[in-house]
């Protein structure tokens, strides 16, 4: 018997070397992500990341799993067509705020009430970094840029207590300010049956306000385990999930104790009940054909 292979960050690790500003926090959540998979122990060739477009989305090139670069706002139907097809696969979706809340944001109400078995990772930095800092959806409402001369108008939309409404049975935010307590939580929503969501707080650098910064992150973040938050409530998880854009709480705002089946579960279910329907007809015609 041979000894089961035992996979450390480095081996998810492309050759690409990342081109984002340096101090970006994606930085960060990519090494998160290799210390999370190694974790996981998954070889890098039954992992597919998908990802739409942003400064984000440029993580599948930055691994040496399977990866598919989609279009802006597109990378949630992609991977739920990847995982339909092949099962068997772990897919991890990459993104930013303005690619899956703004024009990728009528897909995520259908990706959560299907349930099919994706690790959704978005980073959030407030802002359109890649296109030179426009308003995204989640900025915060006043905040001056080159879309927003007289500072934004609008309020900005709270991803945590979106996921919650739409029945999403893992929601956590994290922060790269925290990078144990960050990879935990991605490890912890791989493993998750089901859809789950990590929002992850990860400052833009060149566009970014400075108290959210990761310095900042540094000596505001409250931890939802020092708050002694029970992961399980899901009215209490509402409730903190209402603070986004004042407090920064890091950790599992809910996790369903019960996971229900997943989509692709269903489907081999049915599959099997179908082919048990069907079988008498082909023992006839077995039968028939002997004769």
């Amino acid at each position: 018997m041979t000894a089961p292979a035992v996979f450390e960050a480095k081996h998810y690790k492309s050759e690409l070397k990342p081109i984002w500003c340096p101090g970006c926090g994606d930085f960060g959540v990519l090494q998160g992500l290799y210390r999370a998979l190694s974790a996981v122990g998954r070889p890098p060739h039954e992992v597919a990341f998908i990802s739409g477009i942003g400064c984000s989305s440029r993580i599948p090139g930055y691994t040496t799993a399977y990866g598919f670069n989609t279009v802006h706002g597109r990378s949630l139907p992609i991977a739920q067509g990847v995982k339909l097809a092949n099962p068997d696969l772990l897919v991890v979706v990459a993104g930013g705020d303005g690619d899956g809340f703004s024009i990728g944001g009528g897909h995520v109400a259908h990706a959560v009430r299907r349930n099919i078995d994706l690790t959704y990772l978005v980073m959030d930095n407030q802002v359109y970094g890649l296109t030179k800092g426009q308003l995204s959806p989640t900025s915060p409402k006043g905040l001056e840029t080159v879309t927003s001369p007289l500072g934004s108008l609008e309020d900005p939309i709270n991803p945590l207590l979106y996921m919650l409404a739409y029945g999403a049975g893992f929601v956590a935010q994290a922060t790269p300010a925290d990078m144990p307590g960050m990879t935990a939580l991605i490890e912890e929503a791989i493993r998750y049956p089901g859809f789950s969501f990590v929002n992850i707080q990860s400052p833009c650098v060149t566009f970014g306000e400075e108290d959210q910064q990761l310095k900042a992150h540094k000596t505001k973040m409250k931890t939802l385990a020092s708050l002694k938050h029970d992961s399980s409530n899901q009215l209490a998880a509402l409730d903190l999930a209402r603070a986004y854009g004042t407090e920064l709480y890091t950790g599992v705002f809910y996790r369903n104790p019960n996971p229900p089946p997943t989509y692709e579960a269903l489907v081999k279910l049915r599959q099997a009940e179908q082919s048990k329907k069907a079988r008498p007809h082909h023992q006839l015609l077995e039968a028939y054909l002997q004769k």
